[in-house]
């Protein structure tokens, strides 16, 4: 992922991300952040994952959805704290609704130079997200250092402020999983 240009950050020199369509619905996603991190924060863990709201105010990693040819879009955050949230949009920042999905599976972990943030979503029973239909995805991530400093991580940035709902941050395109 890239660093927006007008968000430097000093703490962490790389951010990897990819994410897998599998078989029966699920969507996985996996975050390395790579650096100093005990330099950024890092959202205390709950004991279960659960739902938040503003997940994105402090170091966060998101997922967007769509179809191609559709306005609508879904947008996740996952938290390192195993806070989750998922919306949809029916367009470009329009209508936003929360989604009541089942939890997200978290898998974290929090080393010296790591940050790993790996998640798998259900999304077999969202009707604007069909199985059988090509996805593309952008992948982001906030990330706050310990002295307040906000930068913005994407697979794709636009000229101007960091703006992970624009069309053109779905940058990345998983086919159908093929079916046994």
């Amino acid at each position: 992922m890239l660093c927006h240009p007008e968000t430097p950050c000093d703490a962490i020199r790389r951010i990897d991300a990819s994410c897998d369509r599998i078989a029966d619905g699920q969507l996985v996603i996996n975050f390395t952040a790579t650096g100093e991190i005990g330099k950024i924060i890092v959202p205390e863990p709950v004991r279960y994952a659960s739902r938040h709201d503003e997940l994105w105010k402090t170091t966060c990693f998101e997922a967007f959805v769509k179809v191609p040819n559709s306005d609508a879009y879904t947008e996740f955050n996952f938290a390192p704290s195993t806070g989750w949230a998922s919306y949809s949009f029916s367009k470009y920042r329009s209508d936003m609704n929360a989604n009541r999905l089942d939890p997200a599976h978290f898998d974290v972990d929090v080393l010296e130079e790591e940050l790993i943030v790996s998640a798998t979503v259900d999304l077999s029973k969202m009707a604007s997200l069909p199985q059988s239909a090509i996805w593309q995805i952008g992948l982001s991530a906030i990330i706050e250092e310990k002295d307040g400093r906000k930068s913005y991580w994407a697979l794709n940035h636009l000229p101007g402020k960091p703006d992970f709902h624009h069309p053109d941050c779905f940058a990345l395109t998983l086919a159908p999983p093929e079916q046994p």
